[in-house]
Formats: structure tokens, C-alpha cells, sequence
């Protein structure tokens, strides 16, 4: 019995986000949704965006069924005012805003002589004008709490792929978003995370270049490095916890990250090798 209160306490000690709030775009599905649950199982409550409400309705029943509360809201980033509708709705509904995770993105593939200005566009109105417009109507709400501020970038923001550079181009800019943030916060109580994945579980490999999802599509991505977004969730959350300013993983990750910052002539022979 005499250590049965401290295991209580330990429990209740880990959960790092209990009775906060927390809001994240893109959330019905992949990472955003295995963020949904981990925060959950932190003490939060969670609100869930997207663009696909049915999906959004059933991560908020999964949040229930492992005893949380969450909320759907839906919102497409390209809209500034479906966001400021969006922010309004969790605050309204929810008391206020503790976290807000700009997750929201997909993946515009194909040689830069090959897109569209519609494809660029499409691009960035999604990975980076929804990234800024998620950050700049939750930071307000966020300041009342001292709160913290997540961008999910990629390790694409420091090292590129052929085929790829549209996307590569969005991520670098996420970057920079995150660490003008992080200055200009400084000192505001309100920490900005941005968050550098390698190969995550996702539905990303099975969008198009139109933002469409195809369950029938291959997800071309290498299956050996990529980790489970339940595990990608937990160190991302961690991350978020402990207000750090950018976060690289997975080994594969960190290892891309390093040779695209410090080594980019060996990057470029590995690149274009056989060409």
C-alpha cells in the first residue's frame, strides 16, 4: 500500500497536457490523427481538422473510446477564413487554446520542368500559406495560455530529392516560418516546435497532385525506413512538451538532415550518380 499513491502520482505526473486544449489541422488521418491519441492519452482535449469531415468524426470517436474528449472542426487551410472560423470554434466550444499543430500537407511530385503554376501554387497555398494562417490565428489564443506552437515540416527542408523540389520548396519554407517564429515569440511565453520527420506512415505517398486521395495508389516510399506514426507521435509530442525549437528524426532522418546541411556536394554526386 505504502507505494500504491506513488505510482498514482507518477501516473498523473506523466501527463503533461492534462485539461489543455489542443487543436490540430490535418488531423483524420496519419500522423495528425496518431497525434490526436497521444495527446490524448497526455490529459488533453483535442480538436481535429481537415477538409474530410467523416474521417474527422471517427478519430473523435477513437478519442472517446480510449477515454478522451475530442472535437471535429472542419477546416481547409487554403481558406484564411475557414481557419479563423476554425480557431474561433475551438476556443468558442473548448474554453481556449493551449496547443495548435500545423500538420496539415501533401506532396506535389514531378520534375520542376514538368509542373504547372497551378501545381506550385496548390503546393504552397497548402504546406506554407496553411502552415502561416494556422500560426498567425492561434497565436493570439496561445498567448492567453503561454502556450506552444507546432509546425510539421520534413526532412525534405534540408535535403531534396529529384522529382520532388515543389515539395522540398514548401518544407524549406515551413523552416523558415518556424524559426522567424521562434524569434519573434521569444520572451511571449509561447513556444514555436518545427518538427523534421524522415518516412512516417502516411496517407501522403497516396495523394496526387490535386490534394486526392486513391487507396488504390502504391505508396512508393521505402517500407524499411519508415516508422510507425504512433511511435513518430510520441517523440513528436515530447518535442512539443519540451518546447524545443526544431526536432529531427528518424536515424534515416537525422542522418539525411546532416549530410543536406554539411555535406551537400557528397548529397549531389549521391543524387545524380548514374545520370
Amino acid at each position: 500500500m505504502a507505494g500504491r499513491p506513488v505510482c498514482c502520482y507518477a501516473l498523473r505526473m506523466a501527463k503533461r497536457f492534462e485539461n489543455k486544449v489542443v487543436w490540430i489541422t490535418g488531423g483524420g488521418s496519419g500522423i495528425g490523427r496518431a497525434l490526436a491519441l497521444q495527446f490524448v492519452k497526455e490529459g488533453a482535449t483535442v480538436a481535429v481538422s481537415g477538409r474530410r469531415e467523416d474521417r474527422l468524426q471517427e478519430v473523435v470517436e477513437e478519442l472517446q473510446a480510449a477515454g478522451g474528449k475530442g472535437l471535429a472542426v472542419r477546416c481547409d487551410v487554403t481558406d484564411e477564413a475557414s481557419v479563423a472560423e476554425a480557431v474561433q470554434k475551438v476556443v468558442r466550444t473548448l474554453g481556449g487554446m493551449d496547443v495548435a499543430v500545423a500538420n496539415a500537407g501533401f506532396a506535389v511530385a514531378g520534375r520542376v520542368e514538368k509542373l504547372s503554376a497551378t501545381d506550385w501554387r496548390r503546393q504552397l497555398d497548402v504546406n506554407v500559406i496553411g502552415a502561416a494562417m494556422t500560426a498567425r490565428y492561434s497565436i493570439p489564443h496561445l498567448r492567453e495560455r503561454k502556450g506552444r506552437l507546432a509546425l510539421i515540416g520534413s526532412v525534405s527542408a534540408m535535403m531534396v530529392s529529384p522529382r520532388f523540389g515543389a515539395y522540398s520548396a514548401s518544407k524549406y519554407a515551413v523552416r523558415a516560418i518556424g524559426q522567424t517564429l521562434s524569434a519573434e515569440l521569444h520572451g511571449s511565453g509561447v513556444s514555436c516546435t518545427t518538427i523534421h520527420p524522415g518516412y512516417i506512415e502516411s496517407e501522403i505517398g497516396q495523394v496526387d497532385n490535386q490534394g486526392r486521395f486513391d487507396a488504390t495508389k502504391e505508396d512508393k516510399r521505402p517500407k524499411s525506413l519508415m516508422w510507425p506514426a504512433d511511435r513518430a507521435a510520441r517523440v513528436t509530442v515530447d518535442a512539443i512538451a519540451k518546447r524545443k525549437r526544431e526536432y529531427v528524426f528518424t536515424g534515416h532522418g537525422k542522418f539525411g538532415a546532416f549530410a543536406g546541411r554539411h555535406m551537400p556536394g557528397l548529397v549531389h554526386v549521391g543524387l545524380t550518380r548514374g545520370k
